[in-house]
């Protein structure tokens, strides 16, 4: 099999950007913060430019341990052109412009659900991007929550 050349820095963090405006559905990975037992659930987000806005039920495994934690790992894309995002997370309260943000991006609306349906704001403080083993150098885009480049 040949490989394709690997991208560029600039190139890397271009699709990586994309990715984030574009995909509505990330994999959310988080962590019981007693038992250490993992969870991994696809939930819907939005990308602001900074951060990533994501909702889920206050009662589930991952809203509690998204709250309790302040921590999650993110997965966006195929696993041959991956981006991991390691960041932190608050409940945060939204305006009305940003809920109605996310609910035409993500298909629903998490304030017309009758039960507690917190909004967590993920910073990433760090990003990592590659599509196969030639890319793996060179993978982290962002550290401790600043682009590299």
């Amino acid at each position: 099999m040949t490989l394709p050349d690997p991208r560029t820095f600039e190139q890397r963090k271009q699709d990586t950007l994309r990715r984030l405006e574009s995909d509505v559905d990330t994999w959310v990975a988080t962590a019981d913060p007693e038992k250490g037992a993992p969870f991994l659930v696809p939930l819907s987000f939005l990308w602001d430019g900074s951060s990533l806005l994501l909702s889920t039920p206050a009662a589930s495994p991952t809203g509690r341990n998204l709250a309790a934690t302040g921590l999650v790992r993110l997965g966006l894309g195929l696993t041959r052109d991956v981006v991991l995002v390691d960041g932190t997370v608050e409940i945060t309260e939204i305006t009305a412009e940003v809920g109605d943000a996310f609910a035409a991006k993500t298909g629903f609306d998490p304030r017309e659900i009758g039960e507690p349906y917190p909004f967590f704001r993920v910073r990433p403080q760090r990003i990592q991007a590659w599509r196969e083993v030639n890319e793996l150098k060179g993978r982290d885009l962002m550290r401790d929550g600043r682009w590299l480049a």
